[in-house]
């Protein structure tokens, strides 16, 4: 009985076909944790295809967990929240992997700063996947920043899930 379940179960996961980066008019959305120096939160994000290989969407971040200041502060709402405009290049197919995992380089400009993030996503089946990322800072609006405008503007890695709508 274990041996036919095996591979009636290895036959349906060799049909599915999940594709990673569609191309025009294809639409991502992400919820992932938002991990950070000095706190962490919640990420959502949303991507929609322009071409075969271009995107561009919408980001927006808020920590839900901050260590407080020198002085025993917490942030303000204004503090936690971030919003990006992005590009991203979706490569999964110019690098000729496998048809489940696209990689996007991209850039993206925030309430914060204009910055940089890698990331990967993995699609287990047409409609759900997972992705990582990873953010940085190219250009500061404040660079000497400091106390909570630290916040949400530096490295990033976020974690999380990825859907095909």
């Amino acid at each position: 009985m274990k041996k036919t379940f095996v591979f009636v179960l290895l036959t349906v996961t060799g049909l599915i076909n999940a594709q990673a980066f569609k191309g025009k008019e294809d639409i991502k959305f992400d919820i992932a944790a938002n991990i950070q120096n000095g706190g962490s939160g919640i990420r959502l994000s949303s991507d929609f295809g322009l071409g075969e290989n271009i995107s561009v969407g919408v980001l927006g971040s808020y920590l839900l967990s901050v260590s407080k200041d020198d002085l025993g502060n917490k942030p303000d709402f204004g503090d936690r929240i971030d919003l990006k405009a992005r590009f991203n290049a979706n490569l999964g197919n110019v690098f000729n992997i496998d048809e489940k995992v696209d990689i996007y380089p991209g850039l993206d400009l925030g309430l914060r700063n204009f910055g940089a993030h890698l990331g990967i996503r993995y699609f287990f089946t047409d409609g759900f996947g997972i992705m990582s990322e990873i953010g940085v800072p190219i250009a500061k609006y404040k660079p000497e920043a400091t106390g909570f405008e630290r916040l949400n503007n530096q490295f990033v890695f976020n974690i999380g899930a990825s859907f095909n709508l």
